[in-house]
């Protein structure tokens, strides 16, 4: 079965740091490409990183040099590690995978699969 399970959003001040998680079904290396986009009320989604299962990896300009993405295939787990969060990070969280090649600049509707999502929070 397939399906991505996030967690690990919370509110933080502005300069901290959270780490998400998304659980992937049946398998990290059952996608192709797994990644995250966000979506901030009354925002358009944003693609903000990806990566292939061959450990390319993809970021969205206002991320990069933040955010880090990464995998642990033998746990089957995706991650997000946040750092320098700002308020304009605060947004809903959406683990997504795919068994094609997809990127973090990829529009998130082309994504095959999607997590119910987590809320982070940062605070000025």
């Amino acid at each position: 079965q397939f399906y991505l399970v996030e967690s690990g959003g919370g509110s933080v001040q502005t300069g901290g740091s959270l780490r998400l998680s998304c659980l992937a079904s049946p398998s990290v290396n059952s996608y192709r490409s797994m990644g995250w986009f966000r979506q901030a009320p009354g925002q358009e989604r944003e693609g903000v990183a990806a990566i292939e299962r061959d450990g390319s990896i993809t970021y969205a300009d206002s991320v990069k040099g933040r955010f880090t993405i990464s995998k642990d295939t033998a746990k089957n787990f995706l991650y997000l590690q946040m750092n320098s969060l700002k308020p304009e990070d605060t947004a809903m969280y959406y683990c997504v995978a795919d068994e094609g090649a997809l990127y973090a600049f990829t529009p998130p509707s082309l994504w095959n699969h999607r997590g119910q999502g987590t809320q982070v929070s940062v605070s000025p």
